[in-house]
């Protein structure tokens, strides 16, 4: 396997011309170590086809090609877009018709663009849409089996925090929707060229049937959405508008089985599935007064 090292990724860099934006999340990885522990901990088989999110210049496209029956890579970038075939044809020939190259944003890209059925997805996200890139793609691609994702080491302990912590919330409960979520070991910022400011972690995602329940995802969503957008409120004042008031609210939570005065870092995706099951049909008409809740006391809460 010839991967891509640091004089090699410089050198590539510099005959495109492409210095690493910030606005695209380009953080290139440069160390070959990091990209073959990435290939083992995402536990991929031969026959597995996988959707790689921002390949960038190929550093951890060349180590997934030989492990995987394809490679669909989707990058944004149109000059790193037709570089790549050229760059796995010149250090992977014999592979090279396993790779697919994809010139899309991720978070617009629908299965029909792809040309094949992914049931893995390996990737070094792009920072700044890393969690609406993973949402996205774990809802419109349900063949996806498994995910193993590089992610900001932040963002990491939020995707995989459990209720009742302070860093849980909505990424951990959307996430938990779809899959099992771990982290899967942390990543310096060394590996990286240019170096970021901040470490990174690998996640992983091993998909699962959503919780049982009448409700729409959306509608699970939106509960989720709007139980953290007031995150310091008992979920009866902050499902009020959700709900319609904040009676109906707790009229939903009761028969949910869920106690008024709870917090949305409380409660897994099971019972917000249960809550939105409960959500009392909004009423049309001329504008209602809206019920006013007692001042609750302030608690020091990450919001």
């Amino acid at each position: 396997m010839s991967l891509l090292g640091p004089v090699e990724v410089r050198t590539l860099a510099k005959k495109l011309n492409i210095r690493p934006t910030k606005k695209l999340g380009q953080n290139f990885v440069i160390d070959g170590g990091t990209v073959r522990r990435i290939v083992r901990t995402a536990e991929i088989a031969p026959d597995d086809v996988v959707i790689e999110v921002g390949p960038g210049l190929g550093s951890l496209t060349l180590a997934l090609l030989p492990e995987v029956a394809r490679v669909v890579a989707v990058e944004i970038d149109p000059v790193l877009a037709e570089q790549l075939p050229l760059t796995v044809a010149e250090h992977e020939p014999e592979r090279a018709d396993r790779l697919t190259v994809v010139h899309a944003d991720a978070l617009r890209v629908r299965p029909a663009d792809l040309g094949a059925e992914p049931t893995a997805l390996v990737a070094n996200l792009p920072y700044n849409v890393s969690v609406p890139v993973l949402l996205h793609l774990l809802e419109v691609l349900p063949s996806l089996r498994r995910s193993l994702v590089m992610v900001q080491s932040e963002v990491a302990d939020r995707l995989a925090a459990s209720p009742g912590s302070k860093i849980y919330g909505i990424p951990s409960l959307k996430a938990a929707w779809y899959a099992d979520v771990r982290r899967a070991g942390p990543v310096g910022r060394n590996v990286f060229w240019p170096a970021p400011n901040v470490d990174s972690g690998l996640v992983s995602l091993v998909r699962r049937d959503p919780p049982e329940t009448s409700a729409p995802r959306e509608e699970v969503f939106a509960a989720v959405d709007a139980a953290f957008a007031q995150r310091r409120k008992t979920l009866r004042a902050a499902l009020a508008a959700w709900a319609g008031t904040a009676s109906a609210a707790e009229e939903a939570l009761v028969k949910a089985g869920v106690d008024p005065q709870a917090r949305g870092e409380q409660l897994g995706i099971e019972d917000f599935a249960r809550i939105a099951e409960h959500r009392p049909p909004l009423e049309t008409g001329p504008e209602m007064e809206p019920e006013k809740e007692p001042k609750e006391p302030e608690t020091d809460r990450l919001g």
